[in-house]
């Protein structure tokens, strides 16, 4: 197996600043994708306050690139909570209200869970969506996955200690005892996480800064969820406002446009 690629940590002055980064790099990195014709720029969502900030920094973003552009991006999403669309704790259905409202992108080029299905169907029909979308890829390789990272050190629906962390053959596993309500999710798995071509993780706030010292500065032994990615060939980034990177001593590039 190839040795991880090298990690970038980029720290931010404000989650504003970091935001609207983080909009940038997602149109670049469509673009560089987009370079040969007939190509197509694959992107996996996550949400909390990812949703928001991205709603906000985005489509002014992507606006630039034309919708040409974004006719050929798929989206999917990392990991989802087993609700209706217009359930409040819906993934999708924040996105679709706060985001793909606000950008030319067909449901068509929106791979979704079937949230009517229970858990573990949920998972095997997303599982097979994926495949379909990912045709000659024995495991997704998605150009662009952006995670956030909890508290706990959870990212996606994976968990400290949970026995997903060892799930290998799955590329979208159920989990219907997630520690964080609402308790049925289906998520992608370490394998296709560690396959993406770039991951890029968010955190902003002083809640994160003991974990992220944890995931970005100690050896443990029972690594934590985050800890756990780390792209086989892909690069890793880790965009942070000062606030959680307040406890790091390892190096990283501090950014601002002031």
């Amino acid at each position: 197996m190839a040795a991880p690629g090298p990690r970038l940590i980029s720290v931010f002055s404000s989650p504003q600043e970091l935001g609207a980064s983080l909009a940038q790099l997602v149109v670049q990195q469509a673009a560089y994708c987009l370079a040969d014709a007939g190509a197509r720029f694959t992107l996996g969502l996550s949400g909390g306050s990812l949703v928001s900030m991205l709603a906000r920094e985005l489509p002014a973003a992507a606006a630039l690139a034309g919708p040409a552009s974004l006719a050929r991006w798929t989206l999917g999403f990392c990991d989802e909570r087993l609700v209706p669309f217009e359930h409040a704790e819906s993934t999708y259905g924040l996105y679709r209200t706060h985001l793909l409202s606000k950008l030319p992108i067909f449901d068509s080029q929106v791979i979704t869970i079937n949230p009517a299905l229970p858990v573990e169907e949920a998972a095997e029909d997303y599982a097979r969506k994926l495949r379909q979308a990912f045709q000659g890829d024995s495991i997704p390789v998605f150009d662009l996955l952006i995670l956030g990272v909890g508290p706990d050190g959870h990212t996606c629906s994976l968990f400290p200690d949970h026995p997903l962390l060892q799930e290998r053959e799955k590329i979208v596993a159920p989990i219907s005892d997630s520690p964080k309500p609402p308790p049925q999710r289906v998520t992608l798995t370490l394998p296709v996480l560690n396959a993406a071509r770039t991951v890029i993780f968010v955190a902003t706030g002083e809640g994160k800064a003991a974990i992220l010292k944890r995931i970005l500065e100690d050896k443990e032994e029972n690594p934590l969820p985050a800890a756990l990615v780390q792209p086989s060939t892909g690069k890793l980034c880790w965009f942070l406002d000062e606030a959680a990177a307040r406890l790091l001593t390892v190096p990283f590039e501090k950014h601002s446009t002031l």
